[in-house]
């Protein structure tokens, strides 16, 4: 379970990996310096292909387009190069940014936003038509969000609060309800925050620990079961890609202090744990 480095890109902040299911390429980000990246594991291939307005996080479309959470609240689709803005932005979040998103299985789309100087992070569902509703308010850092396997309830973290949450959630309204603590990491050095996270075939929880160095295996019931080590002490999110999702593609941040923050800081690294993942949801969110 050696993390294989794949590219370095010096990424500041390297983050929200993403399996494309069609091209068969991962899919990542570089939040501080606005630039969008991809690796084809069969000619293991990479590139840069994006430079521009920071993009926080994003979902794959249906039809294979990325839709895209930017700064101010700004929510675009990326399309053979092009951008189409869905949201012009969020009055409120002028001085905030998205950070963590995901698709869930109606495809709607929940994106957090980070805190600012005028207020704490917030947590936003983006459904099919348009519409932006926030639904959870009071976030320190709005991070990983995963599902359990039967689709009733979903994870999620706030950094800040060092917390991985569970709520039940509703398919058919896409309401969330019943918060309740999964996992808390400890407030000790070397321990790190909970940052992005990604669910197994299993059922079991992946946490990556930025300031840790580490991925995390949690069981359902909240348990701490594995730990996976990185020469990268800002390990910032997870999720499992390839043909038989087998492959966890992990990023890490840091890339403009190596020195400090690790060999490996910035880099994306590819690790078989021998443990399956699942395919995650793409969003359906309609061009208004």
């Amino acid at each position: 379970m050696e993390p294989e480095l794949i590219a370095d890109y010096g990424c500041v902040i390297g983050e929200g990996p993403l399996w494309h299911p069609t091209e068969k390429r991962v899919y990542w980000t570089d939040i501080a310096t606005g630039r969008l990246f991809r690796y084809d594991p069969a000619t293991s291939q990479h590139e840069q292909f994006y430079q521009g307005d920071i993009v926080g996080g994003f979902t794959i479309q249906a039809d294979g387009a990325l839709l895209l959470f930017m700064a101010k609240g700004a929510i675009k689709i990326w399309r053979d190069g092009r951008l189409t803005t869905i949201v012009d932005g969020i009055p409120g979040e002028e001085a905030s940014r998205f950070n963590d998103v995901i698709a869930d299985p109606a495809g709607r789309v929940f994106c957090g936003t980070m805190s600012s100087p005028q207020h704490a992070g917030r947590l936003y569902r983006l459904d099919t038509d348009g519409a932006l509703t926030k639904v959870l308010d009071g976030v320190g850092t709005s991070n990983g969000l995963g599902f359990t396997p039967d689709r009733k309830q979903m994870y999620y973290t706030d950094t800040g609060a060092r917390e991985i949450y569970l709520f039940d959630y509703d398919r058919a309204s896409g309401a969330i309800t019943n918060r309740r603590a999964f996992a808390r990491v400890p407030n000790r050095p070397g321990e790190g925050g909970p940052d992005g996270m990604t669910v197994d075939a299993e059922g079991y929880v992946w946490s990556a620990r930025w300031g840790g160095s580490c991925l995390v295996r949690y069981a359902p019931d909240g348990a701490e079961v594995q730990r996976i080590h990185f020469p990268a002490q800002r390990v910032s999110s997870v999720i499992f890609g390839g043909e038989d999702y087998a492959d966890m593609y992990v990023t890490t941040a840091g890339g403009e202090n190596k020195a400090e923050l690790g060999p490996g800081a910035g880099a994306l690294y590819r690790v078989r744990s021998g443990v399956k993942g699942v395919a995650e949801f793409p969003s359906r969110v309609r061009l208004s």
